[in-house]
């Protein structure tokens, strides 16, 4: 074997470790940041970021959701954590499976100590219902939360009632009128669930009319409510939010192509002189 060949090998093994050496040395420095904020803030930090990560000799990205492998881990750091000692959680989800984000939810409010959920960009649906378990919100002021309606397949529950509700009912065939009753027993449910999610913190009337407009088809699925409209429906919500949170949100990236979409100089500017918006 010459020289050149020896070179190819070595390149190429190199090549194929670089990927999984990268994702350990992500992990490495995650790990770093969370204790940080942990003694920072004498918490317990758990993050459930679903992001897409450039993993093996391809990089191909790995698409996430909630999942019952997120609740058995995050139920599991619940147990692992004492009944006095708050728990904050950092999420970051487009949301997923109901029973395990309903799992993780309930945990989360069965926690006798503090729980802070901190939303750096969005928590959709799943994501949202786990919010709403939490004690305290604190969310960057451009983040993010979605509706919690049911959803039958890919049709809003709502939207099937209303349908059926809009016909004679000797226009609607059996099968559509028995996944309007399923769809009236999912709306009732989740109704039923995110008022109890809220009894603990708001009085009846305010957990009644979050739960209504949450739940209830008022907006579609993906609708994206923001800080002030989520205020503006009653939700109490902090916008002092942490640095550090971020700081640890940059270290789930997503896959890199070979020209990124958003570039810019990554280090902190400041303006010096008269405050307001002036042009450079």
């Amino acid at each position: 074997m010459n020289d050149w060949t020896q070179l190819f090998w070595i390149f190429l093994f190199i090549s194929m470790m670089q990927p999984a050496l990268r994702q350990r040395m992500l992990e490495s420095e995650r790990v770093r940041a969370i204790r940080r904020f942990e003694k920072k803030r004498q918490s317990r930090v758990i993050t459930l970021v679903h992001r897409q990560e450039s993993m093996g000799f391809l990089g191909f990205p790995l698409v996430r959701f909630i999942n019952i492998e997120d609740s058995e881990e995050i139920l599991r750091a619940i147990r692992m954590t004492d009944d006095d000692m708050p728990i904050d959680i950092i999420l970051h989800t487009p949301g997923g499976l109901v029973l395990a984000a309903e799992q993780i939810a309930r945990a989360l409010q069965m926690h006798p100590a503090k729980v802070t959920v901190f939303i750096p960009h969005y928590a959709m649906s799943g994501g949202t219902l786990i919010a709403l378990a939490c004690d305290e919100i604190v969310m960057d002021p451009q983040a993010v939360m979605g509706p919690v309606d049911p959803q039958l397949g890919q049709r809003p529950a709502a939207s099937i009632v209303r349908v059926v509700e809009a016909k004679p009912i000797d226009k609607v065939d059996d099968s559509t009128l028995i996944e309007a009753d399923v769809a009236r027993m999912a709306l009732k449910q989740q109704k039923t669930q995110v008022k109890n999610l809220l009894k603990e913190r708001y009085d009846e009337t305010q957990a009644e009319s979050l739960a209504e407009r949450l739940t209830q088809g008022y907006y579609t699925h993906d609708y994206p409510i923001g800080v002030e409209e989520a205020t503006a429906l009653g939700l109490k919500i902090s916008t002092e939010f942490p640095r550090e949170v971020h700081e640890i949100m940059a270290l789930y990236p997503q896959p890199q192509n070979k020209r990124p979409s958003v570039e810019y100089i990554p280090v902190p500017y400041e303006r010096h002189g008269s405050g307001g918006k002036q042009g450079r």
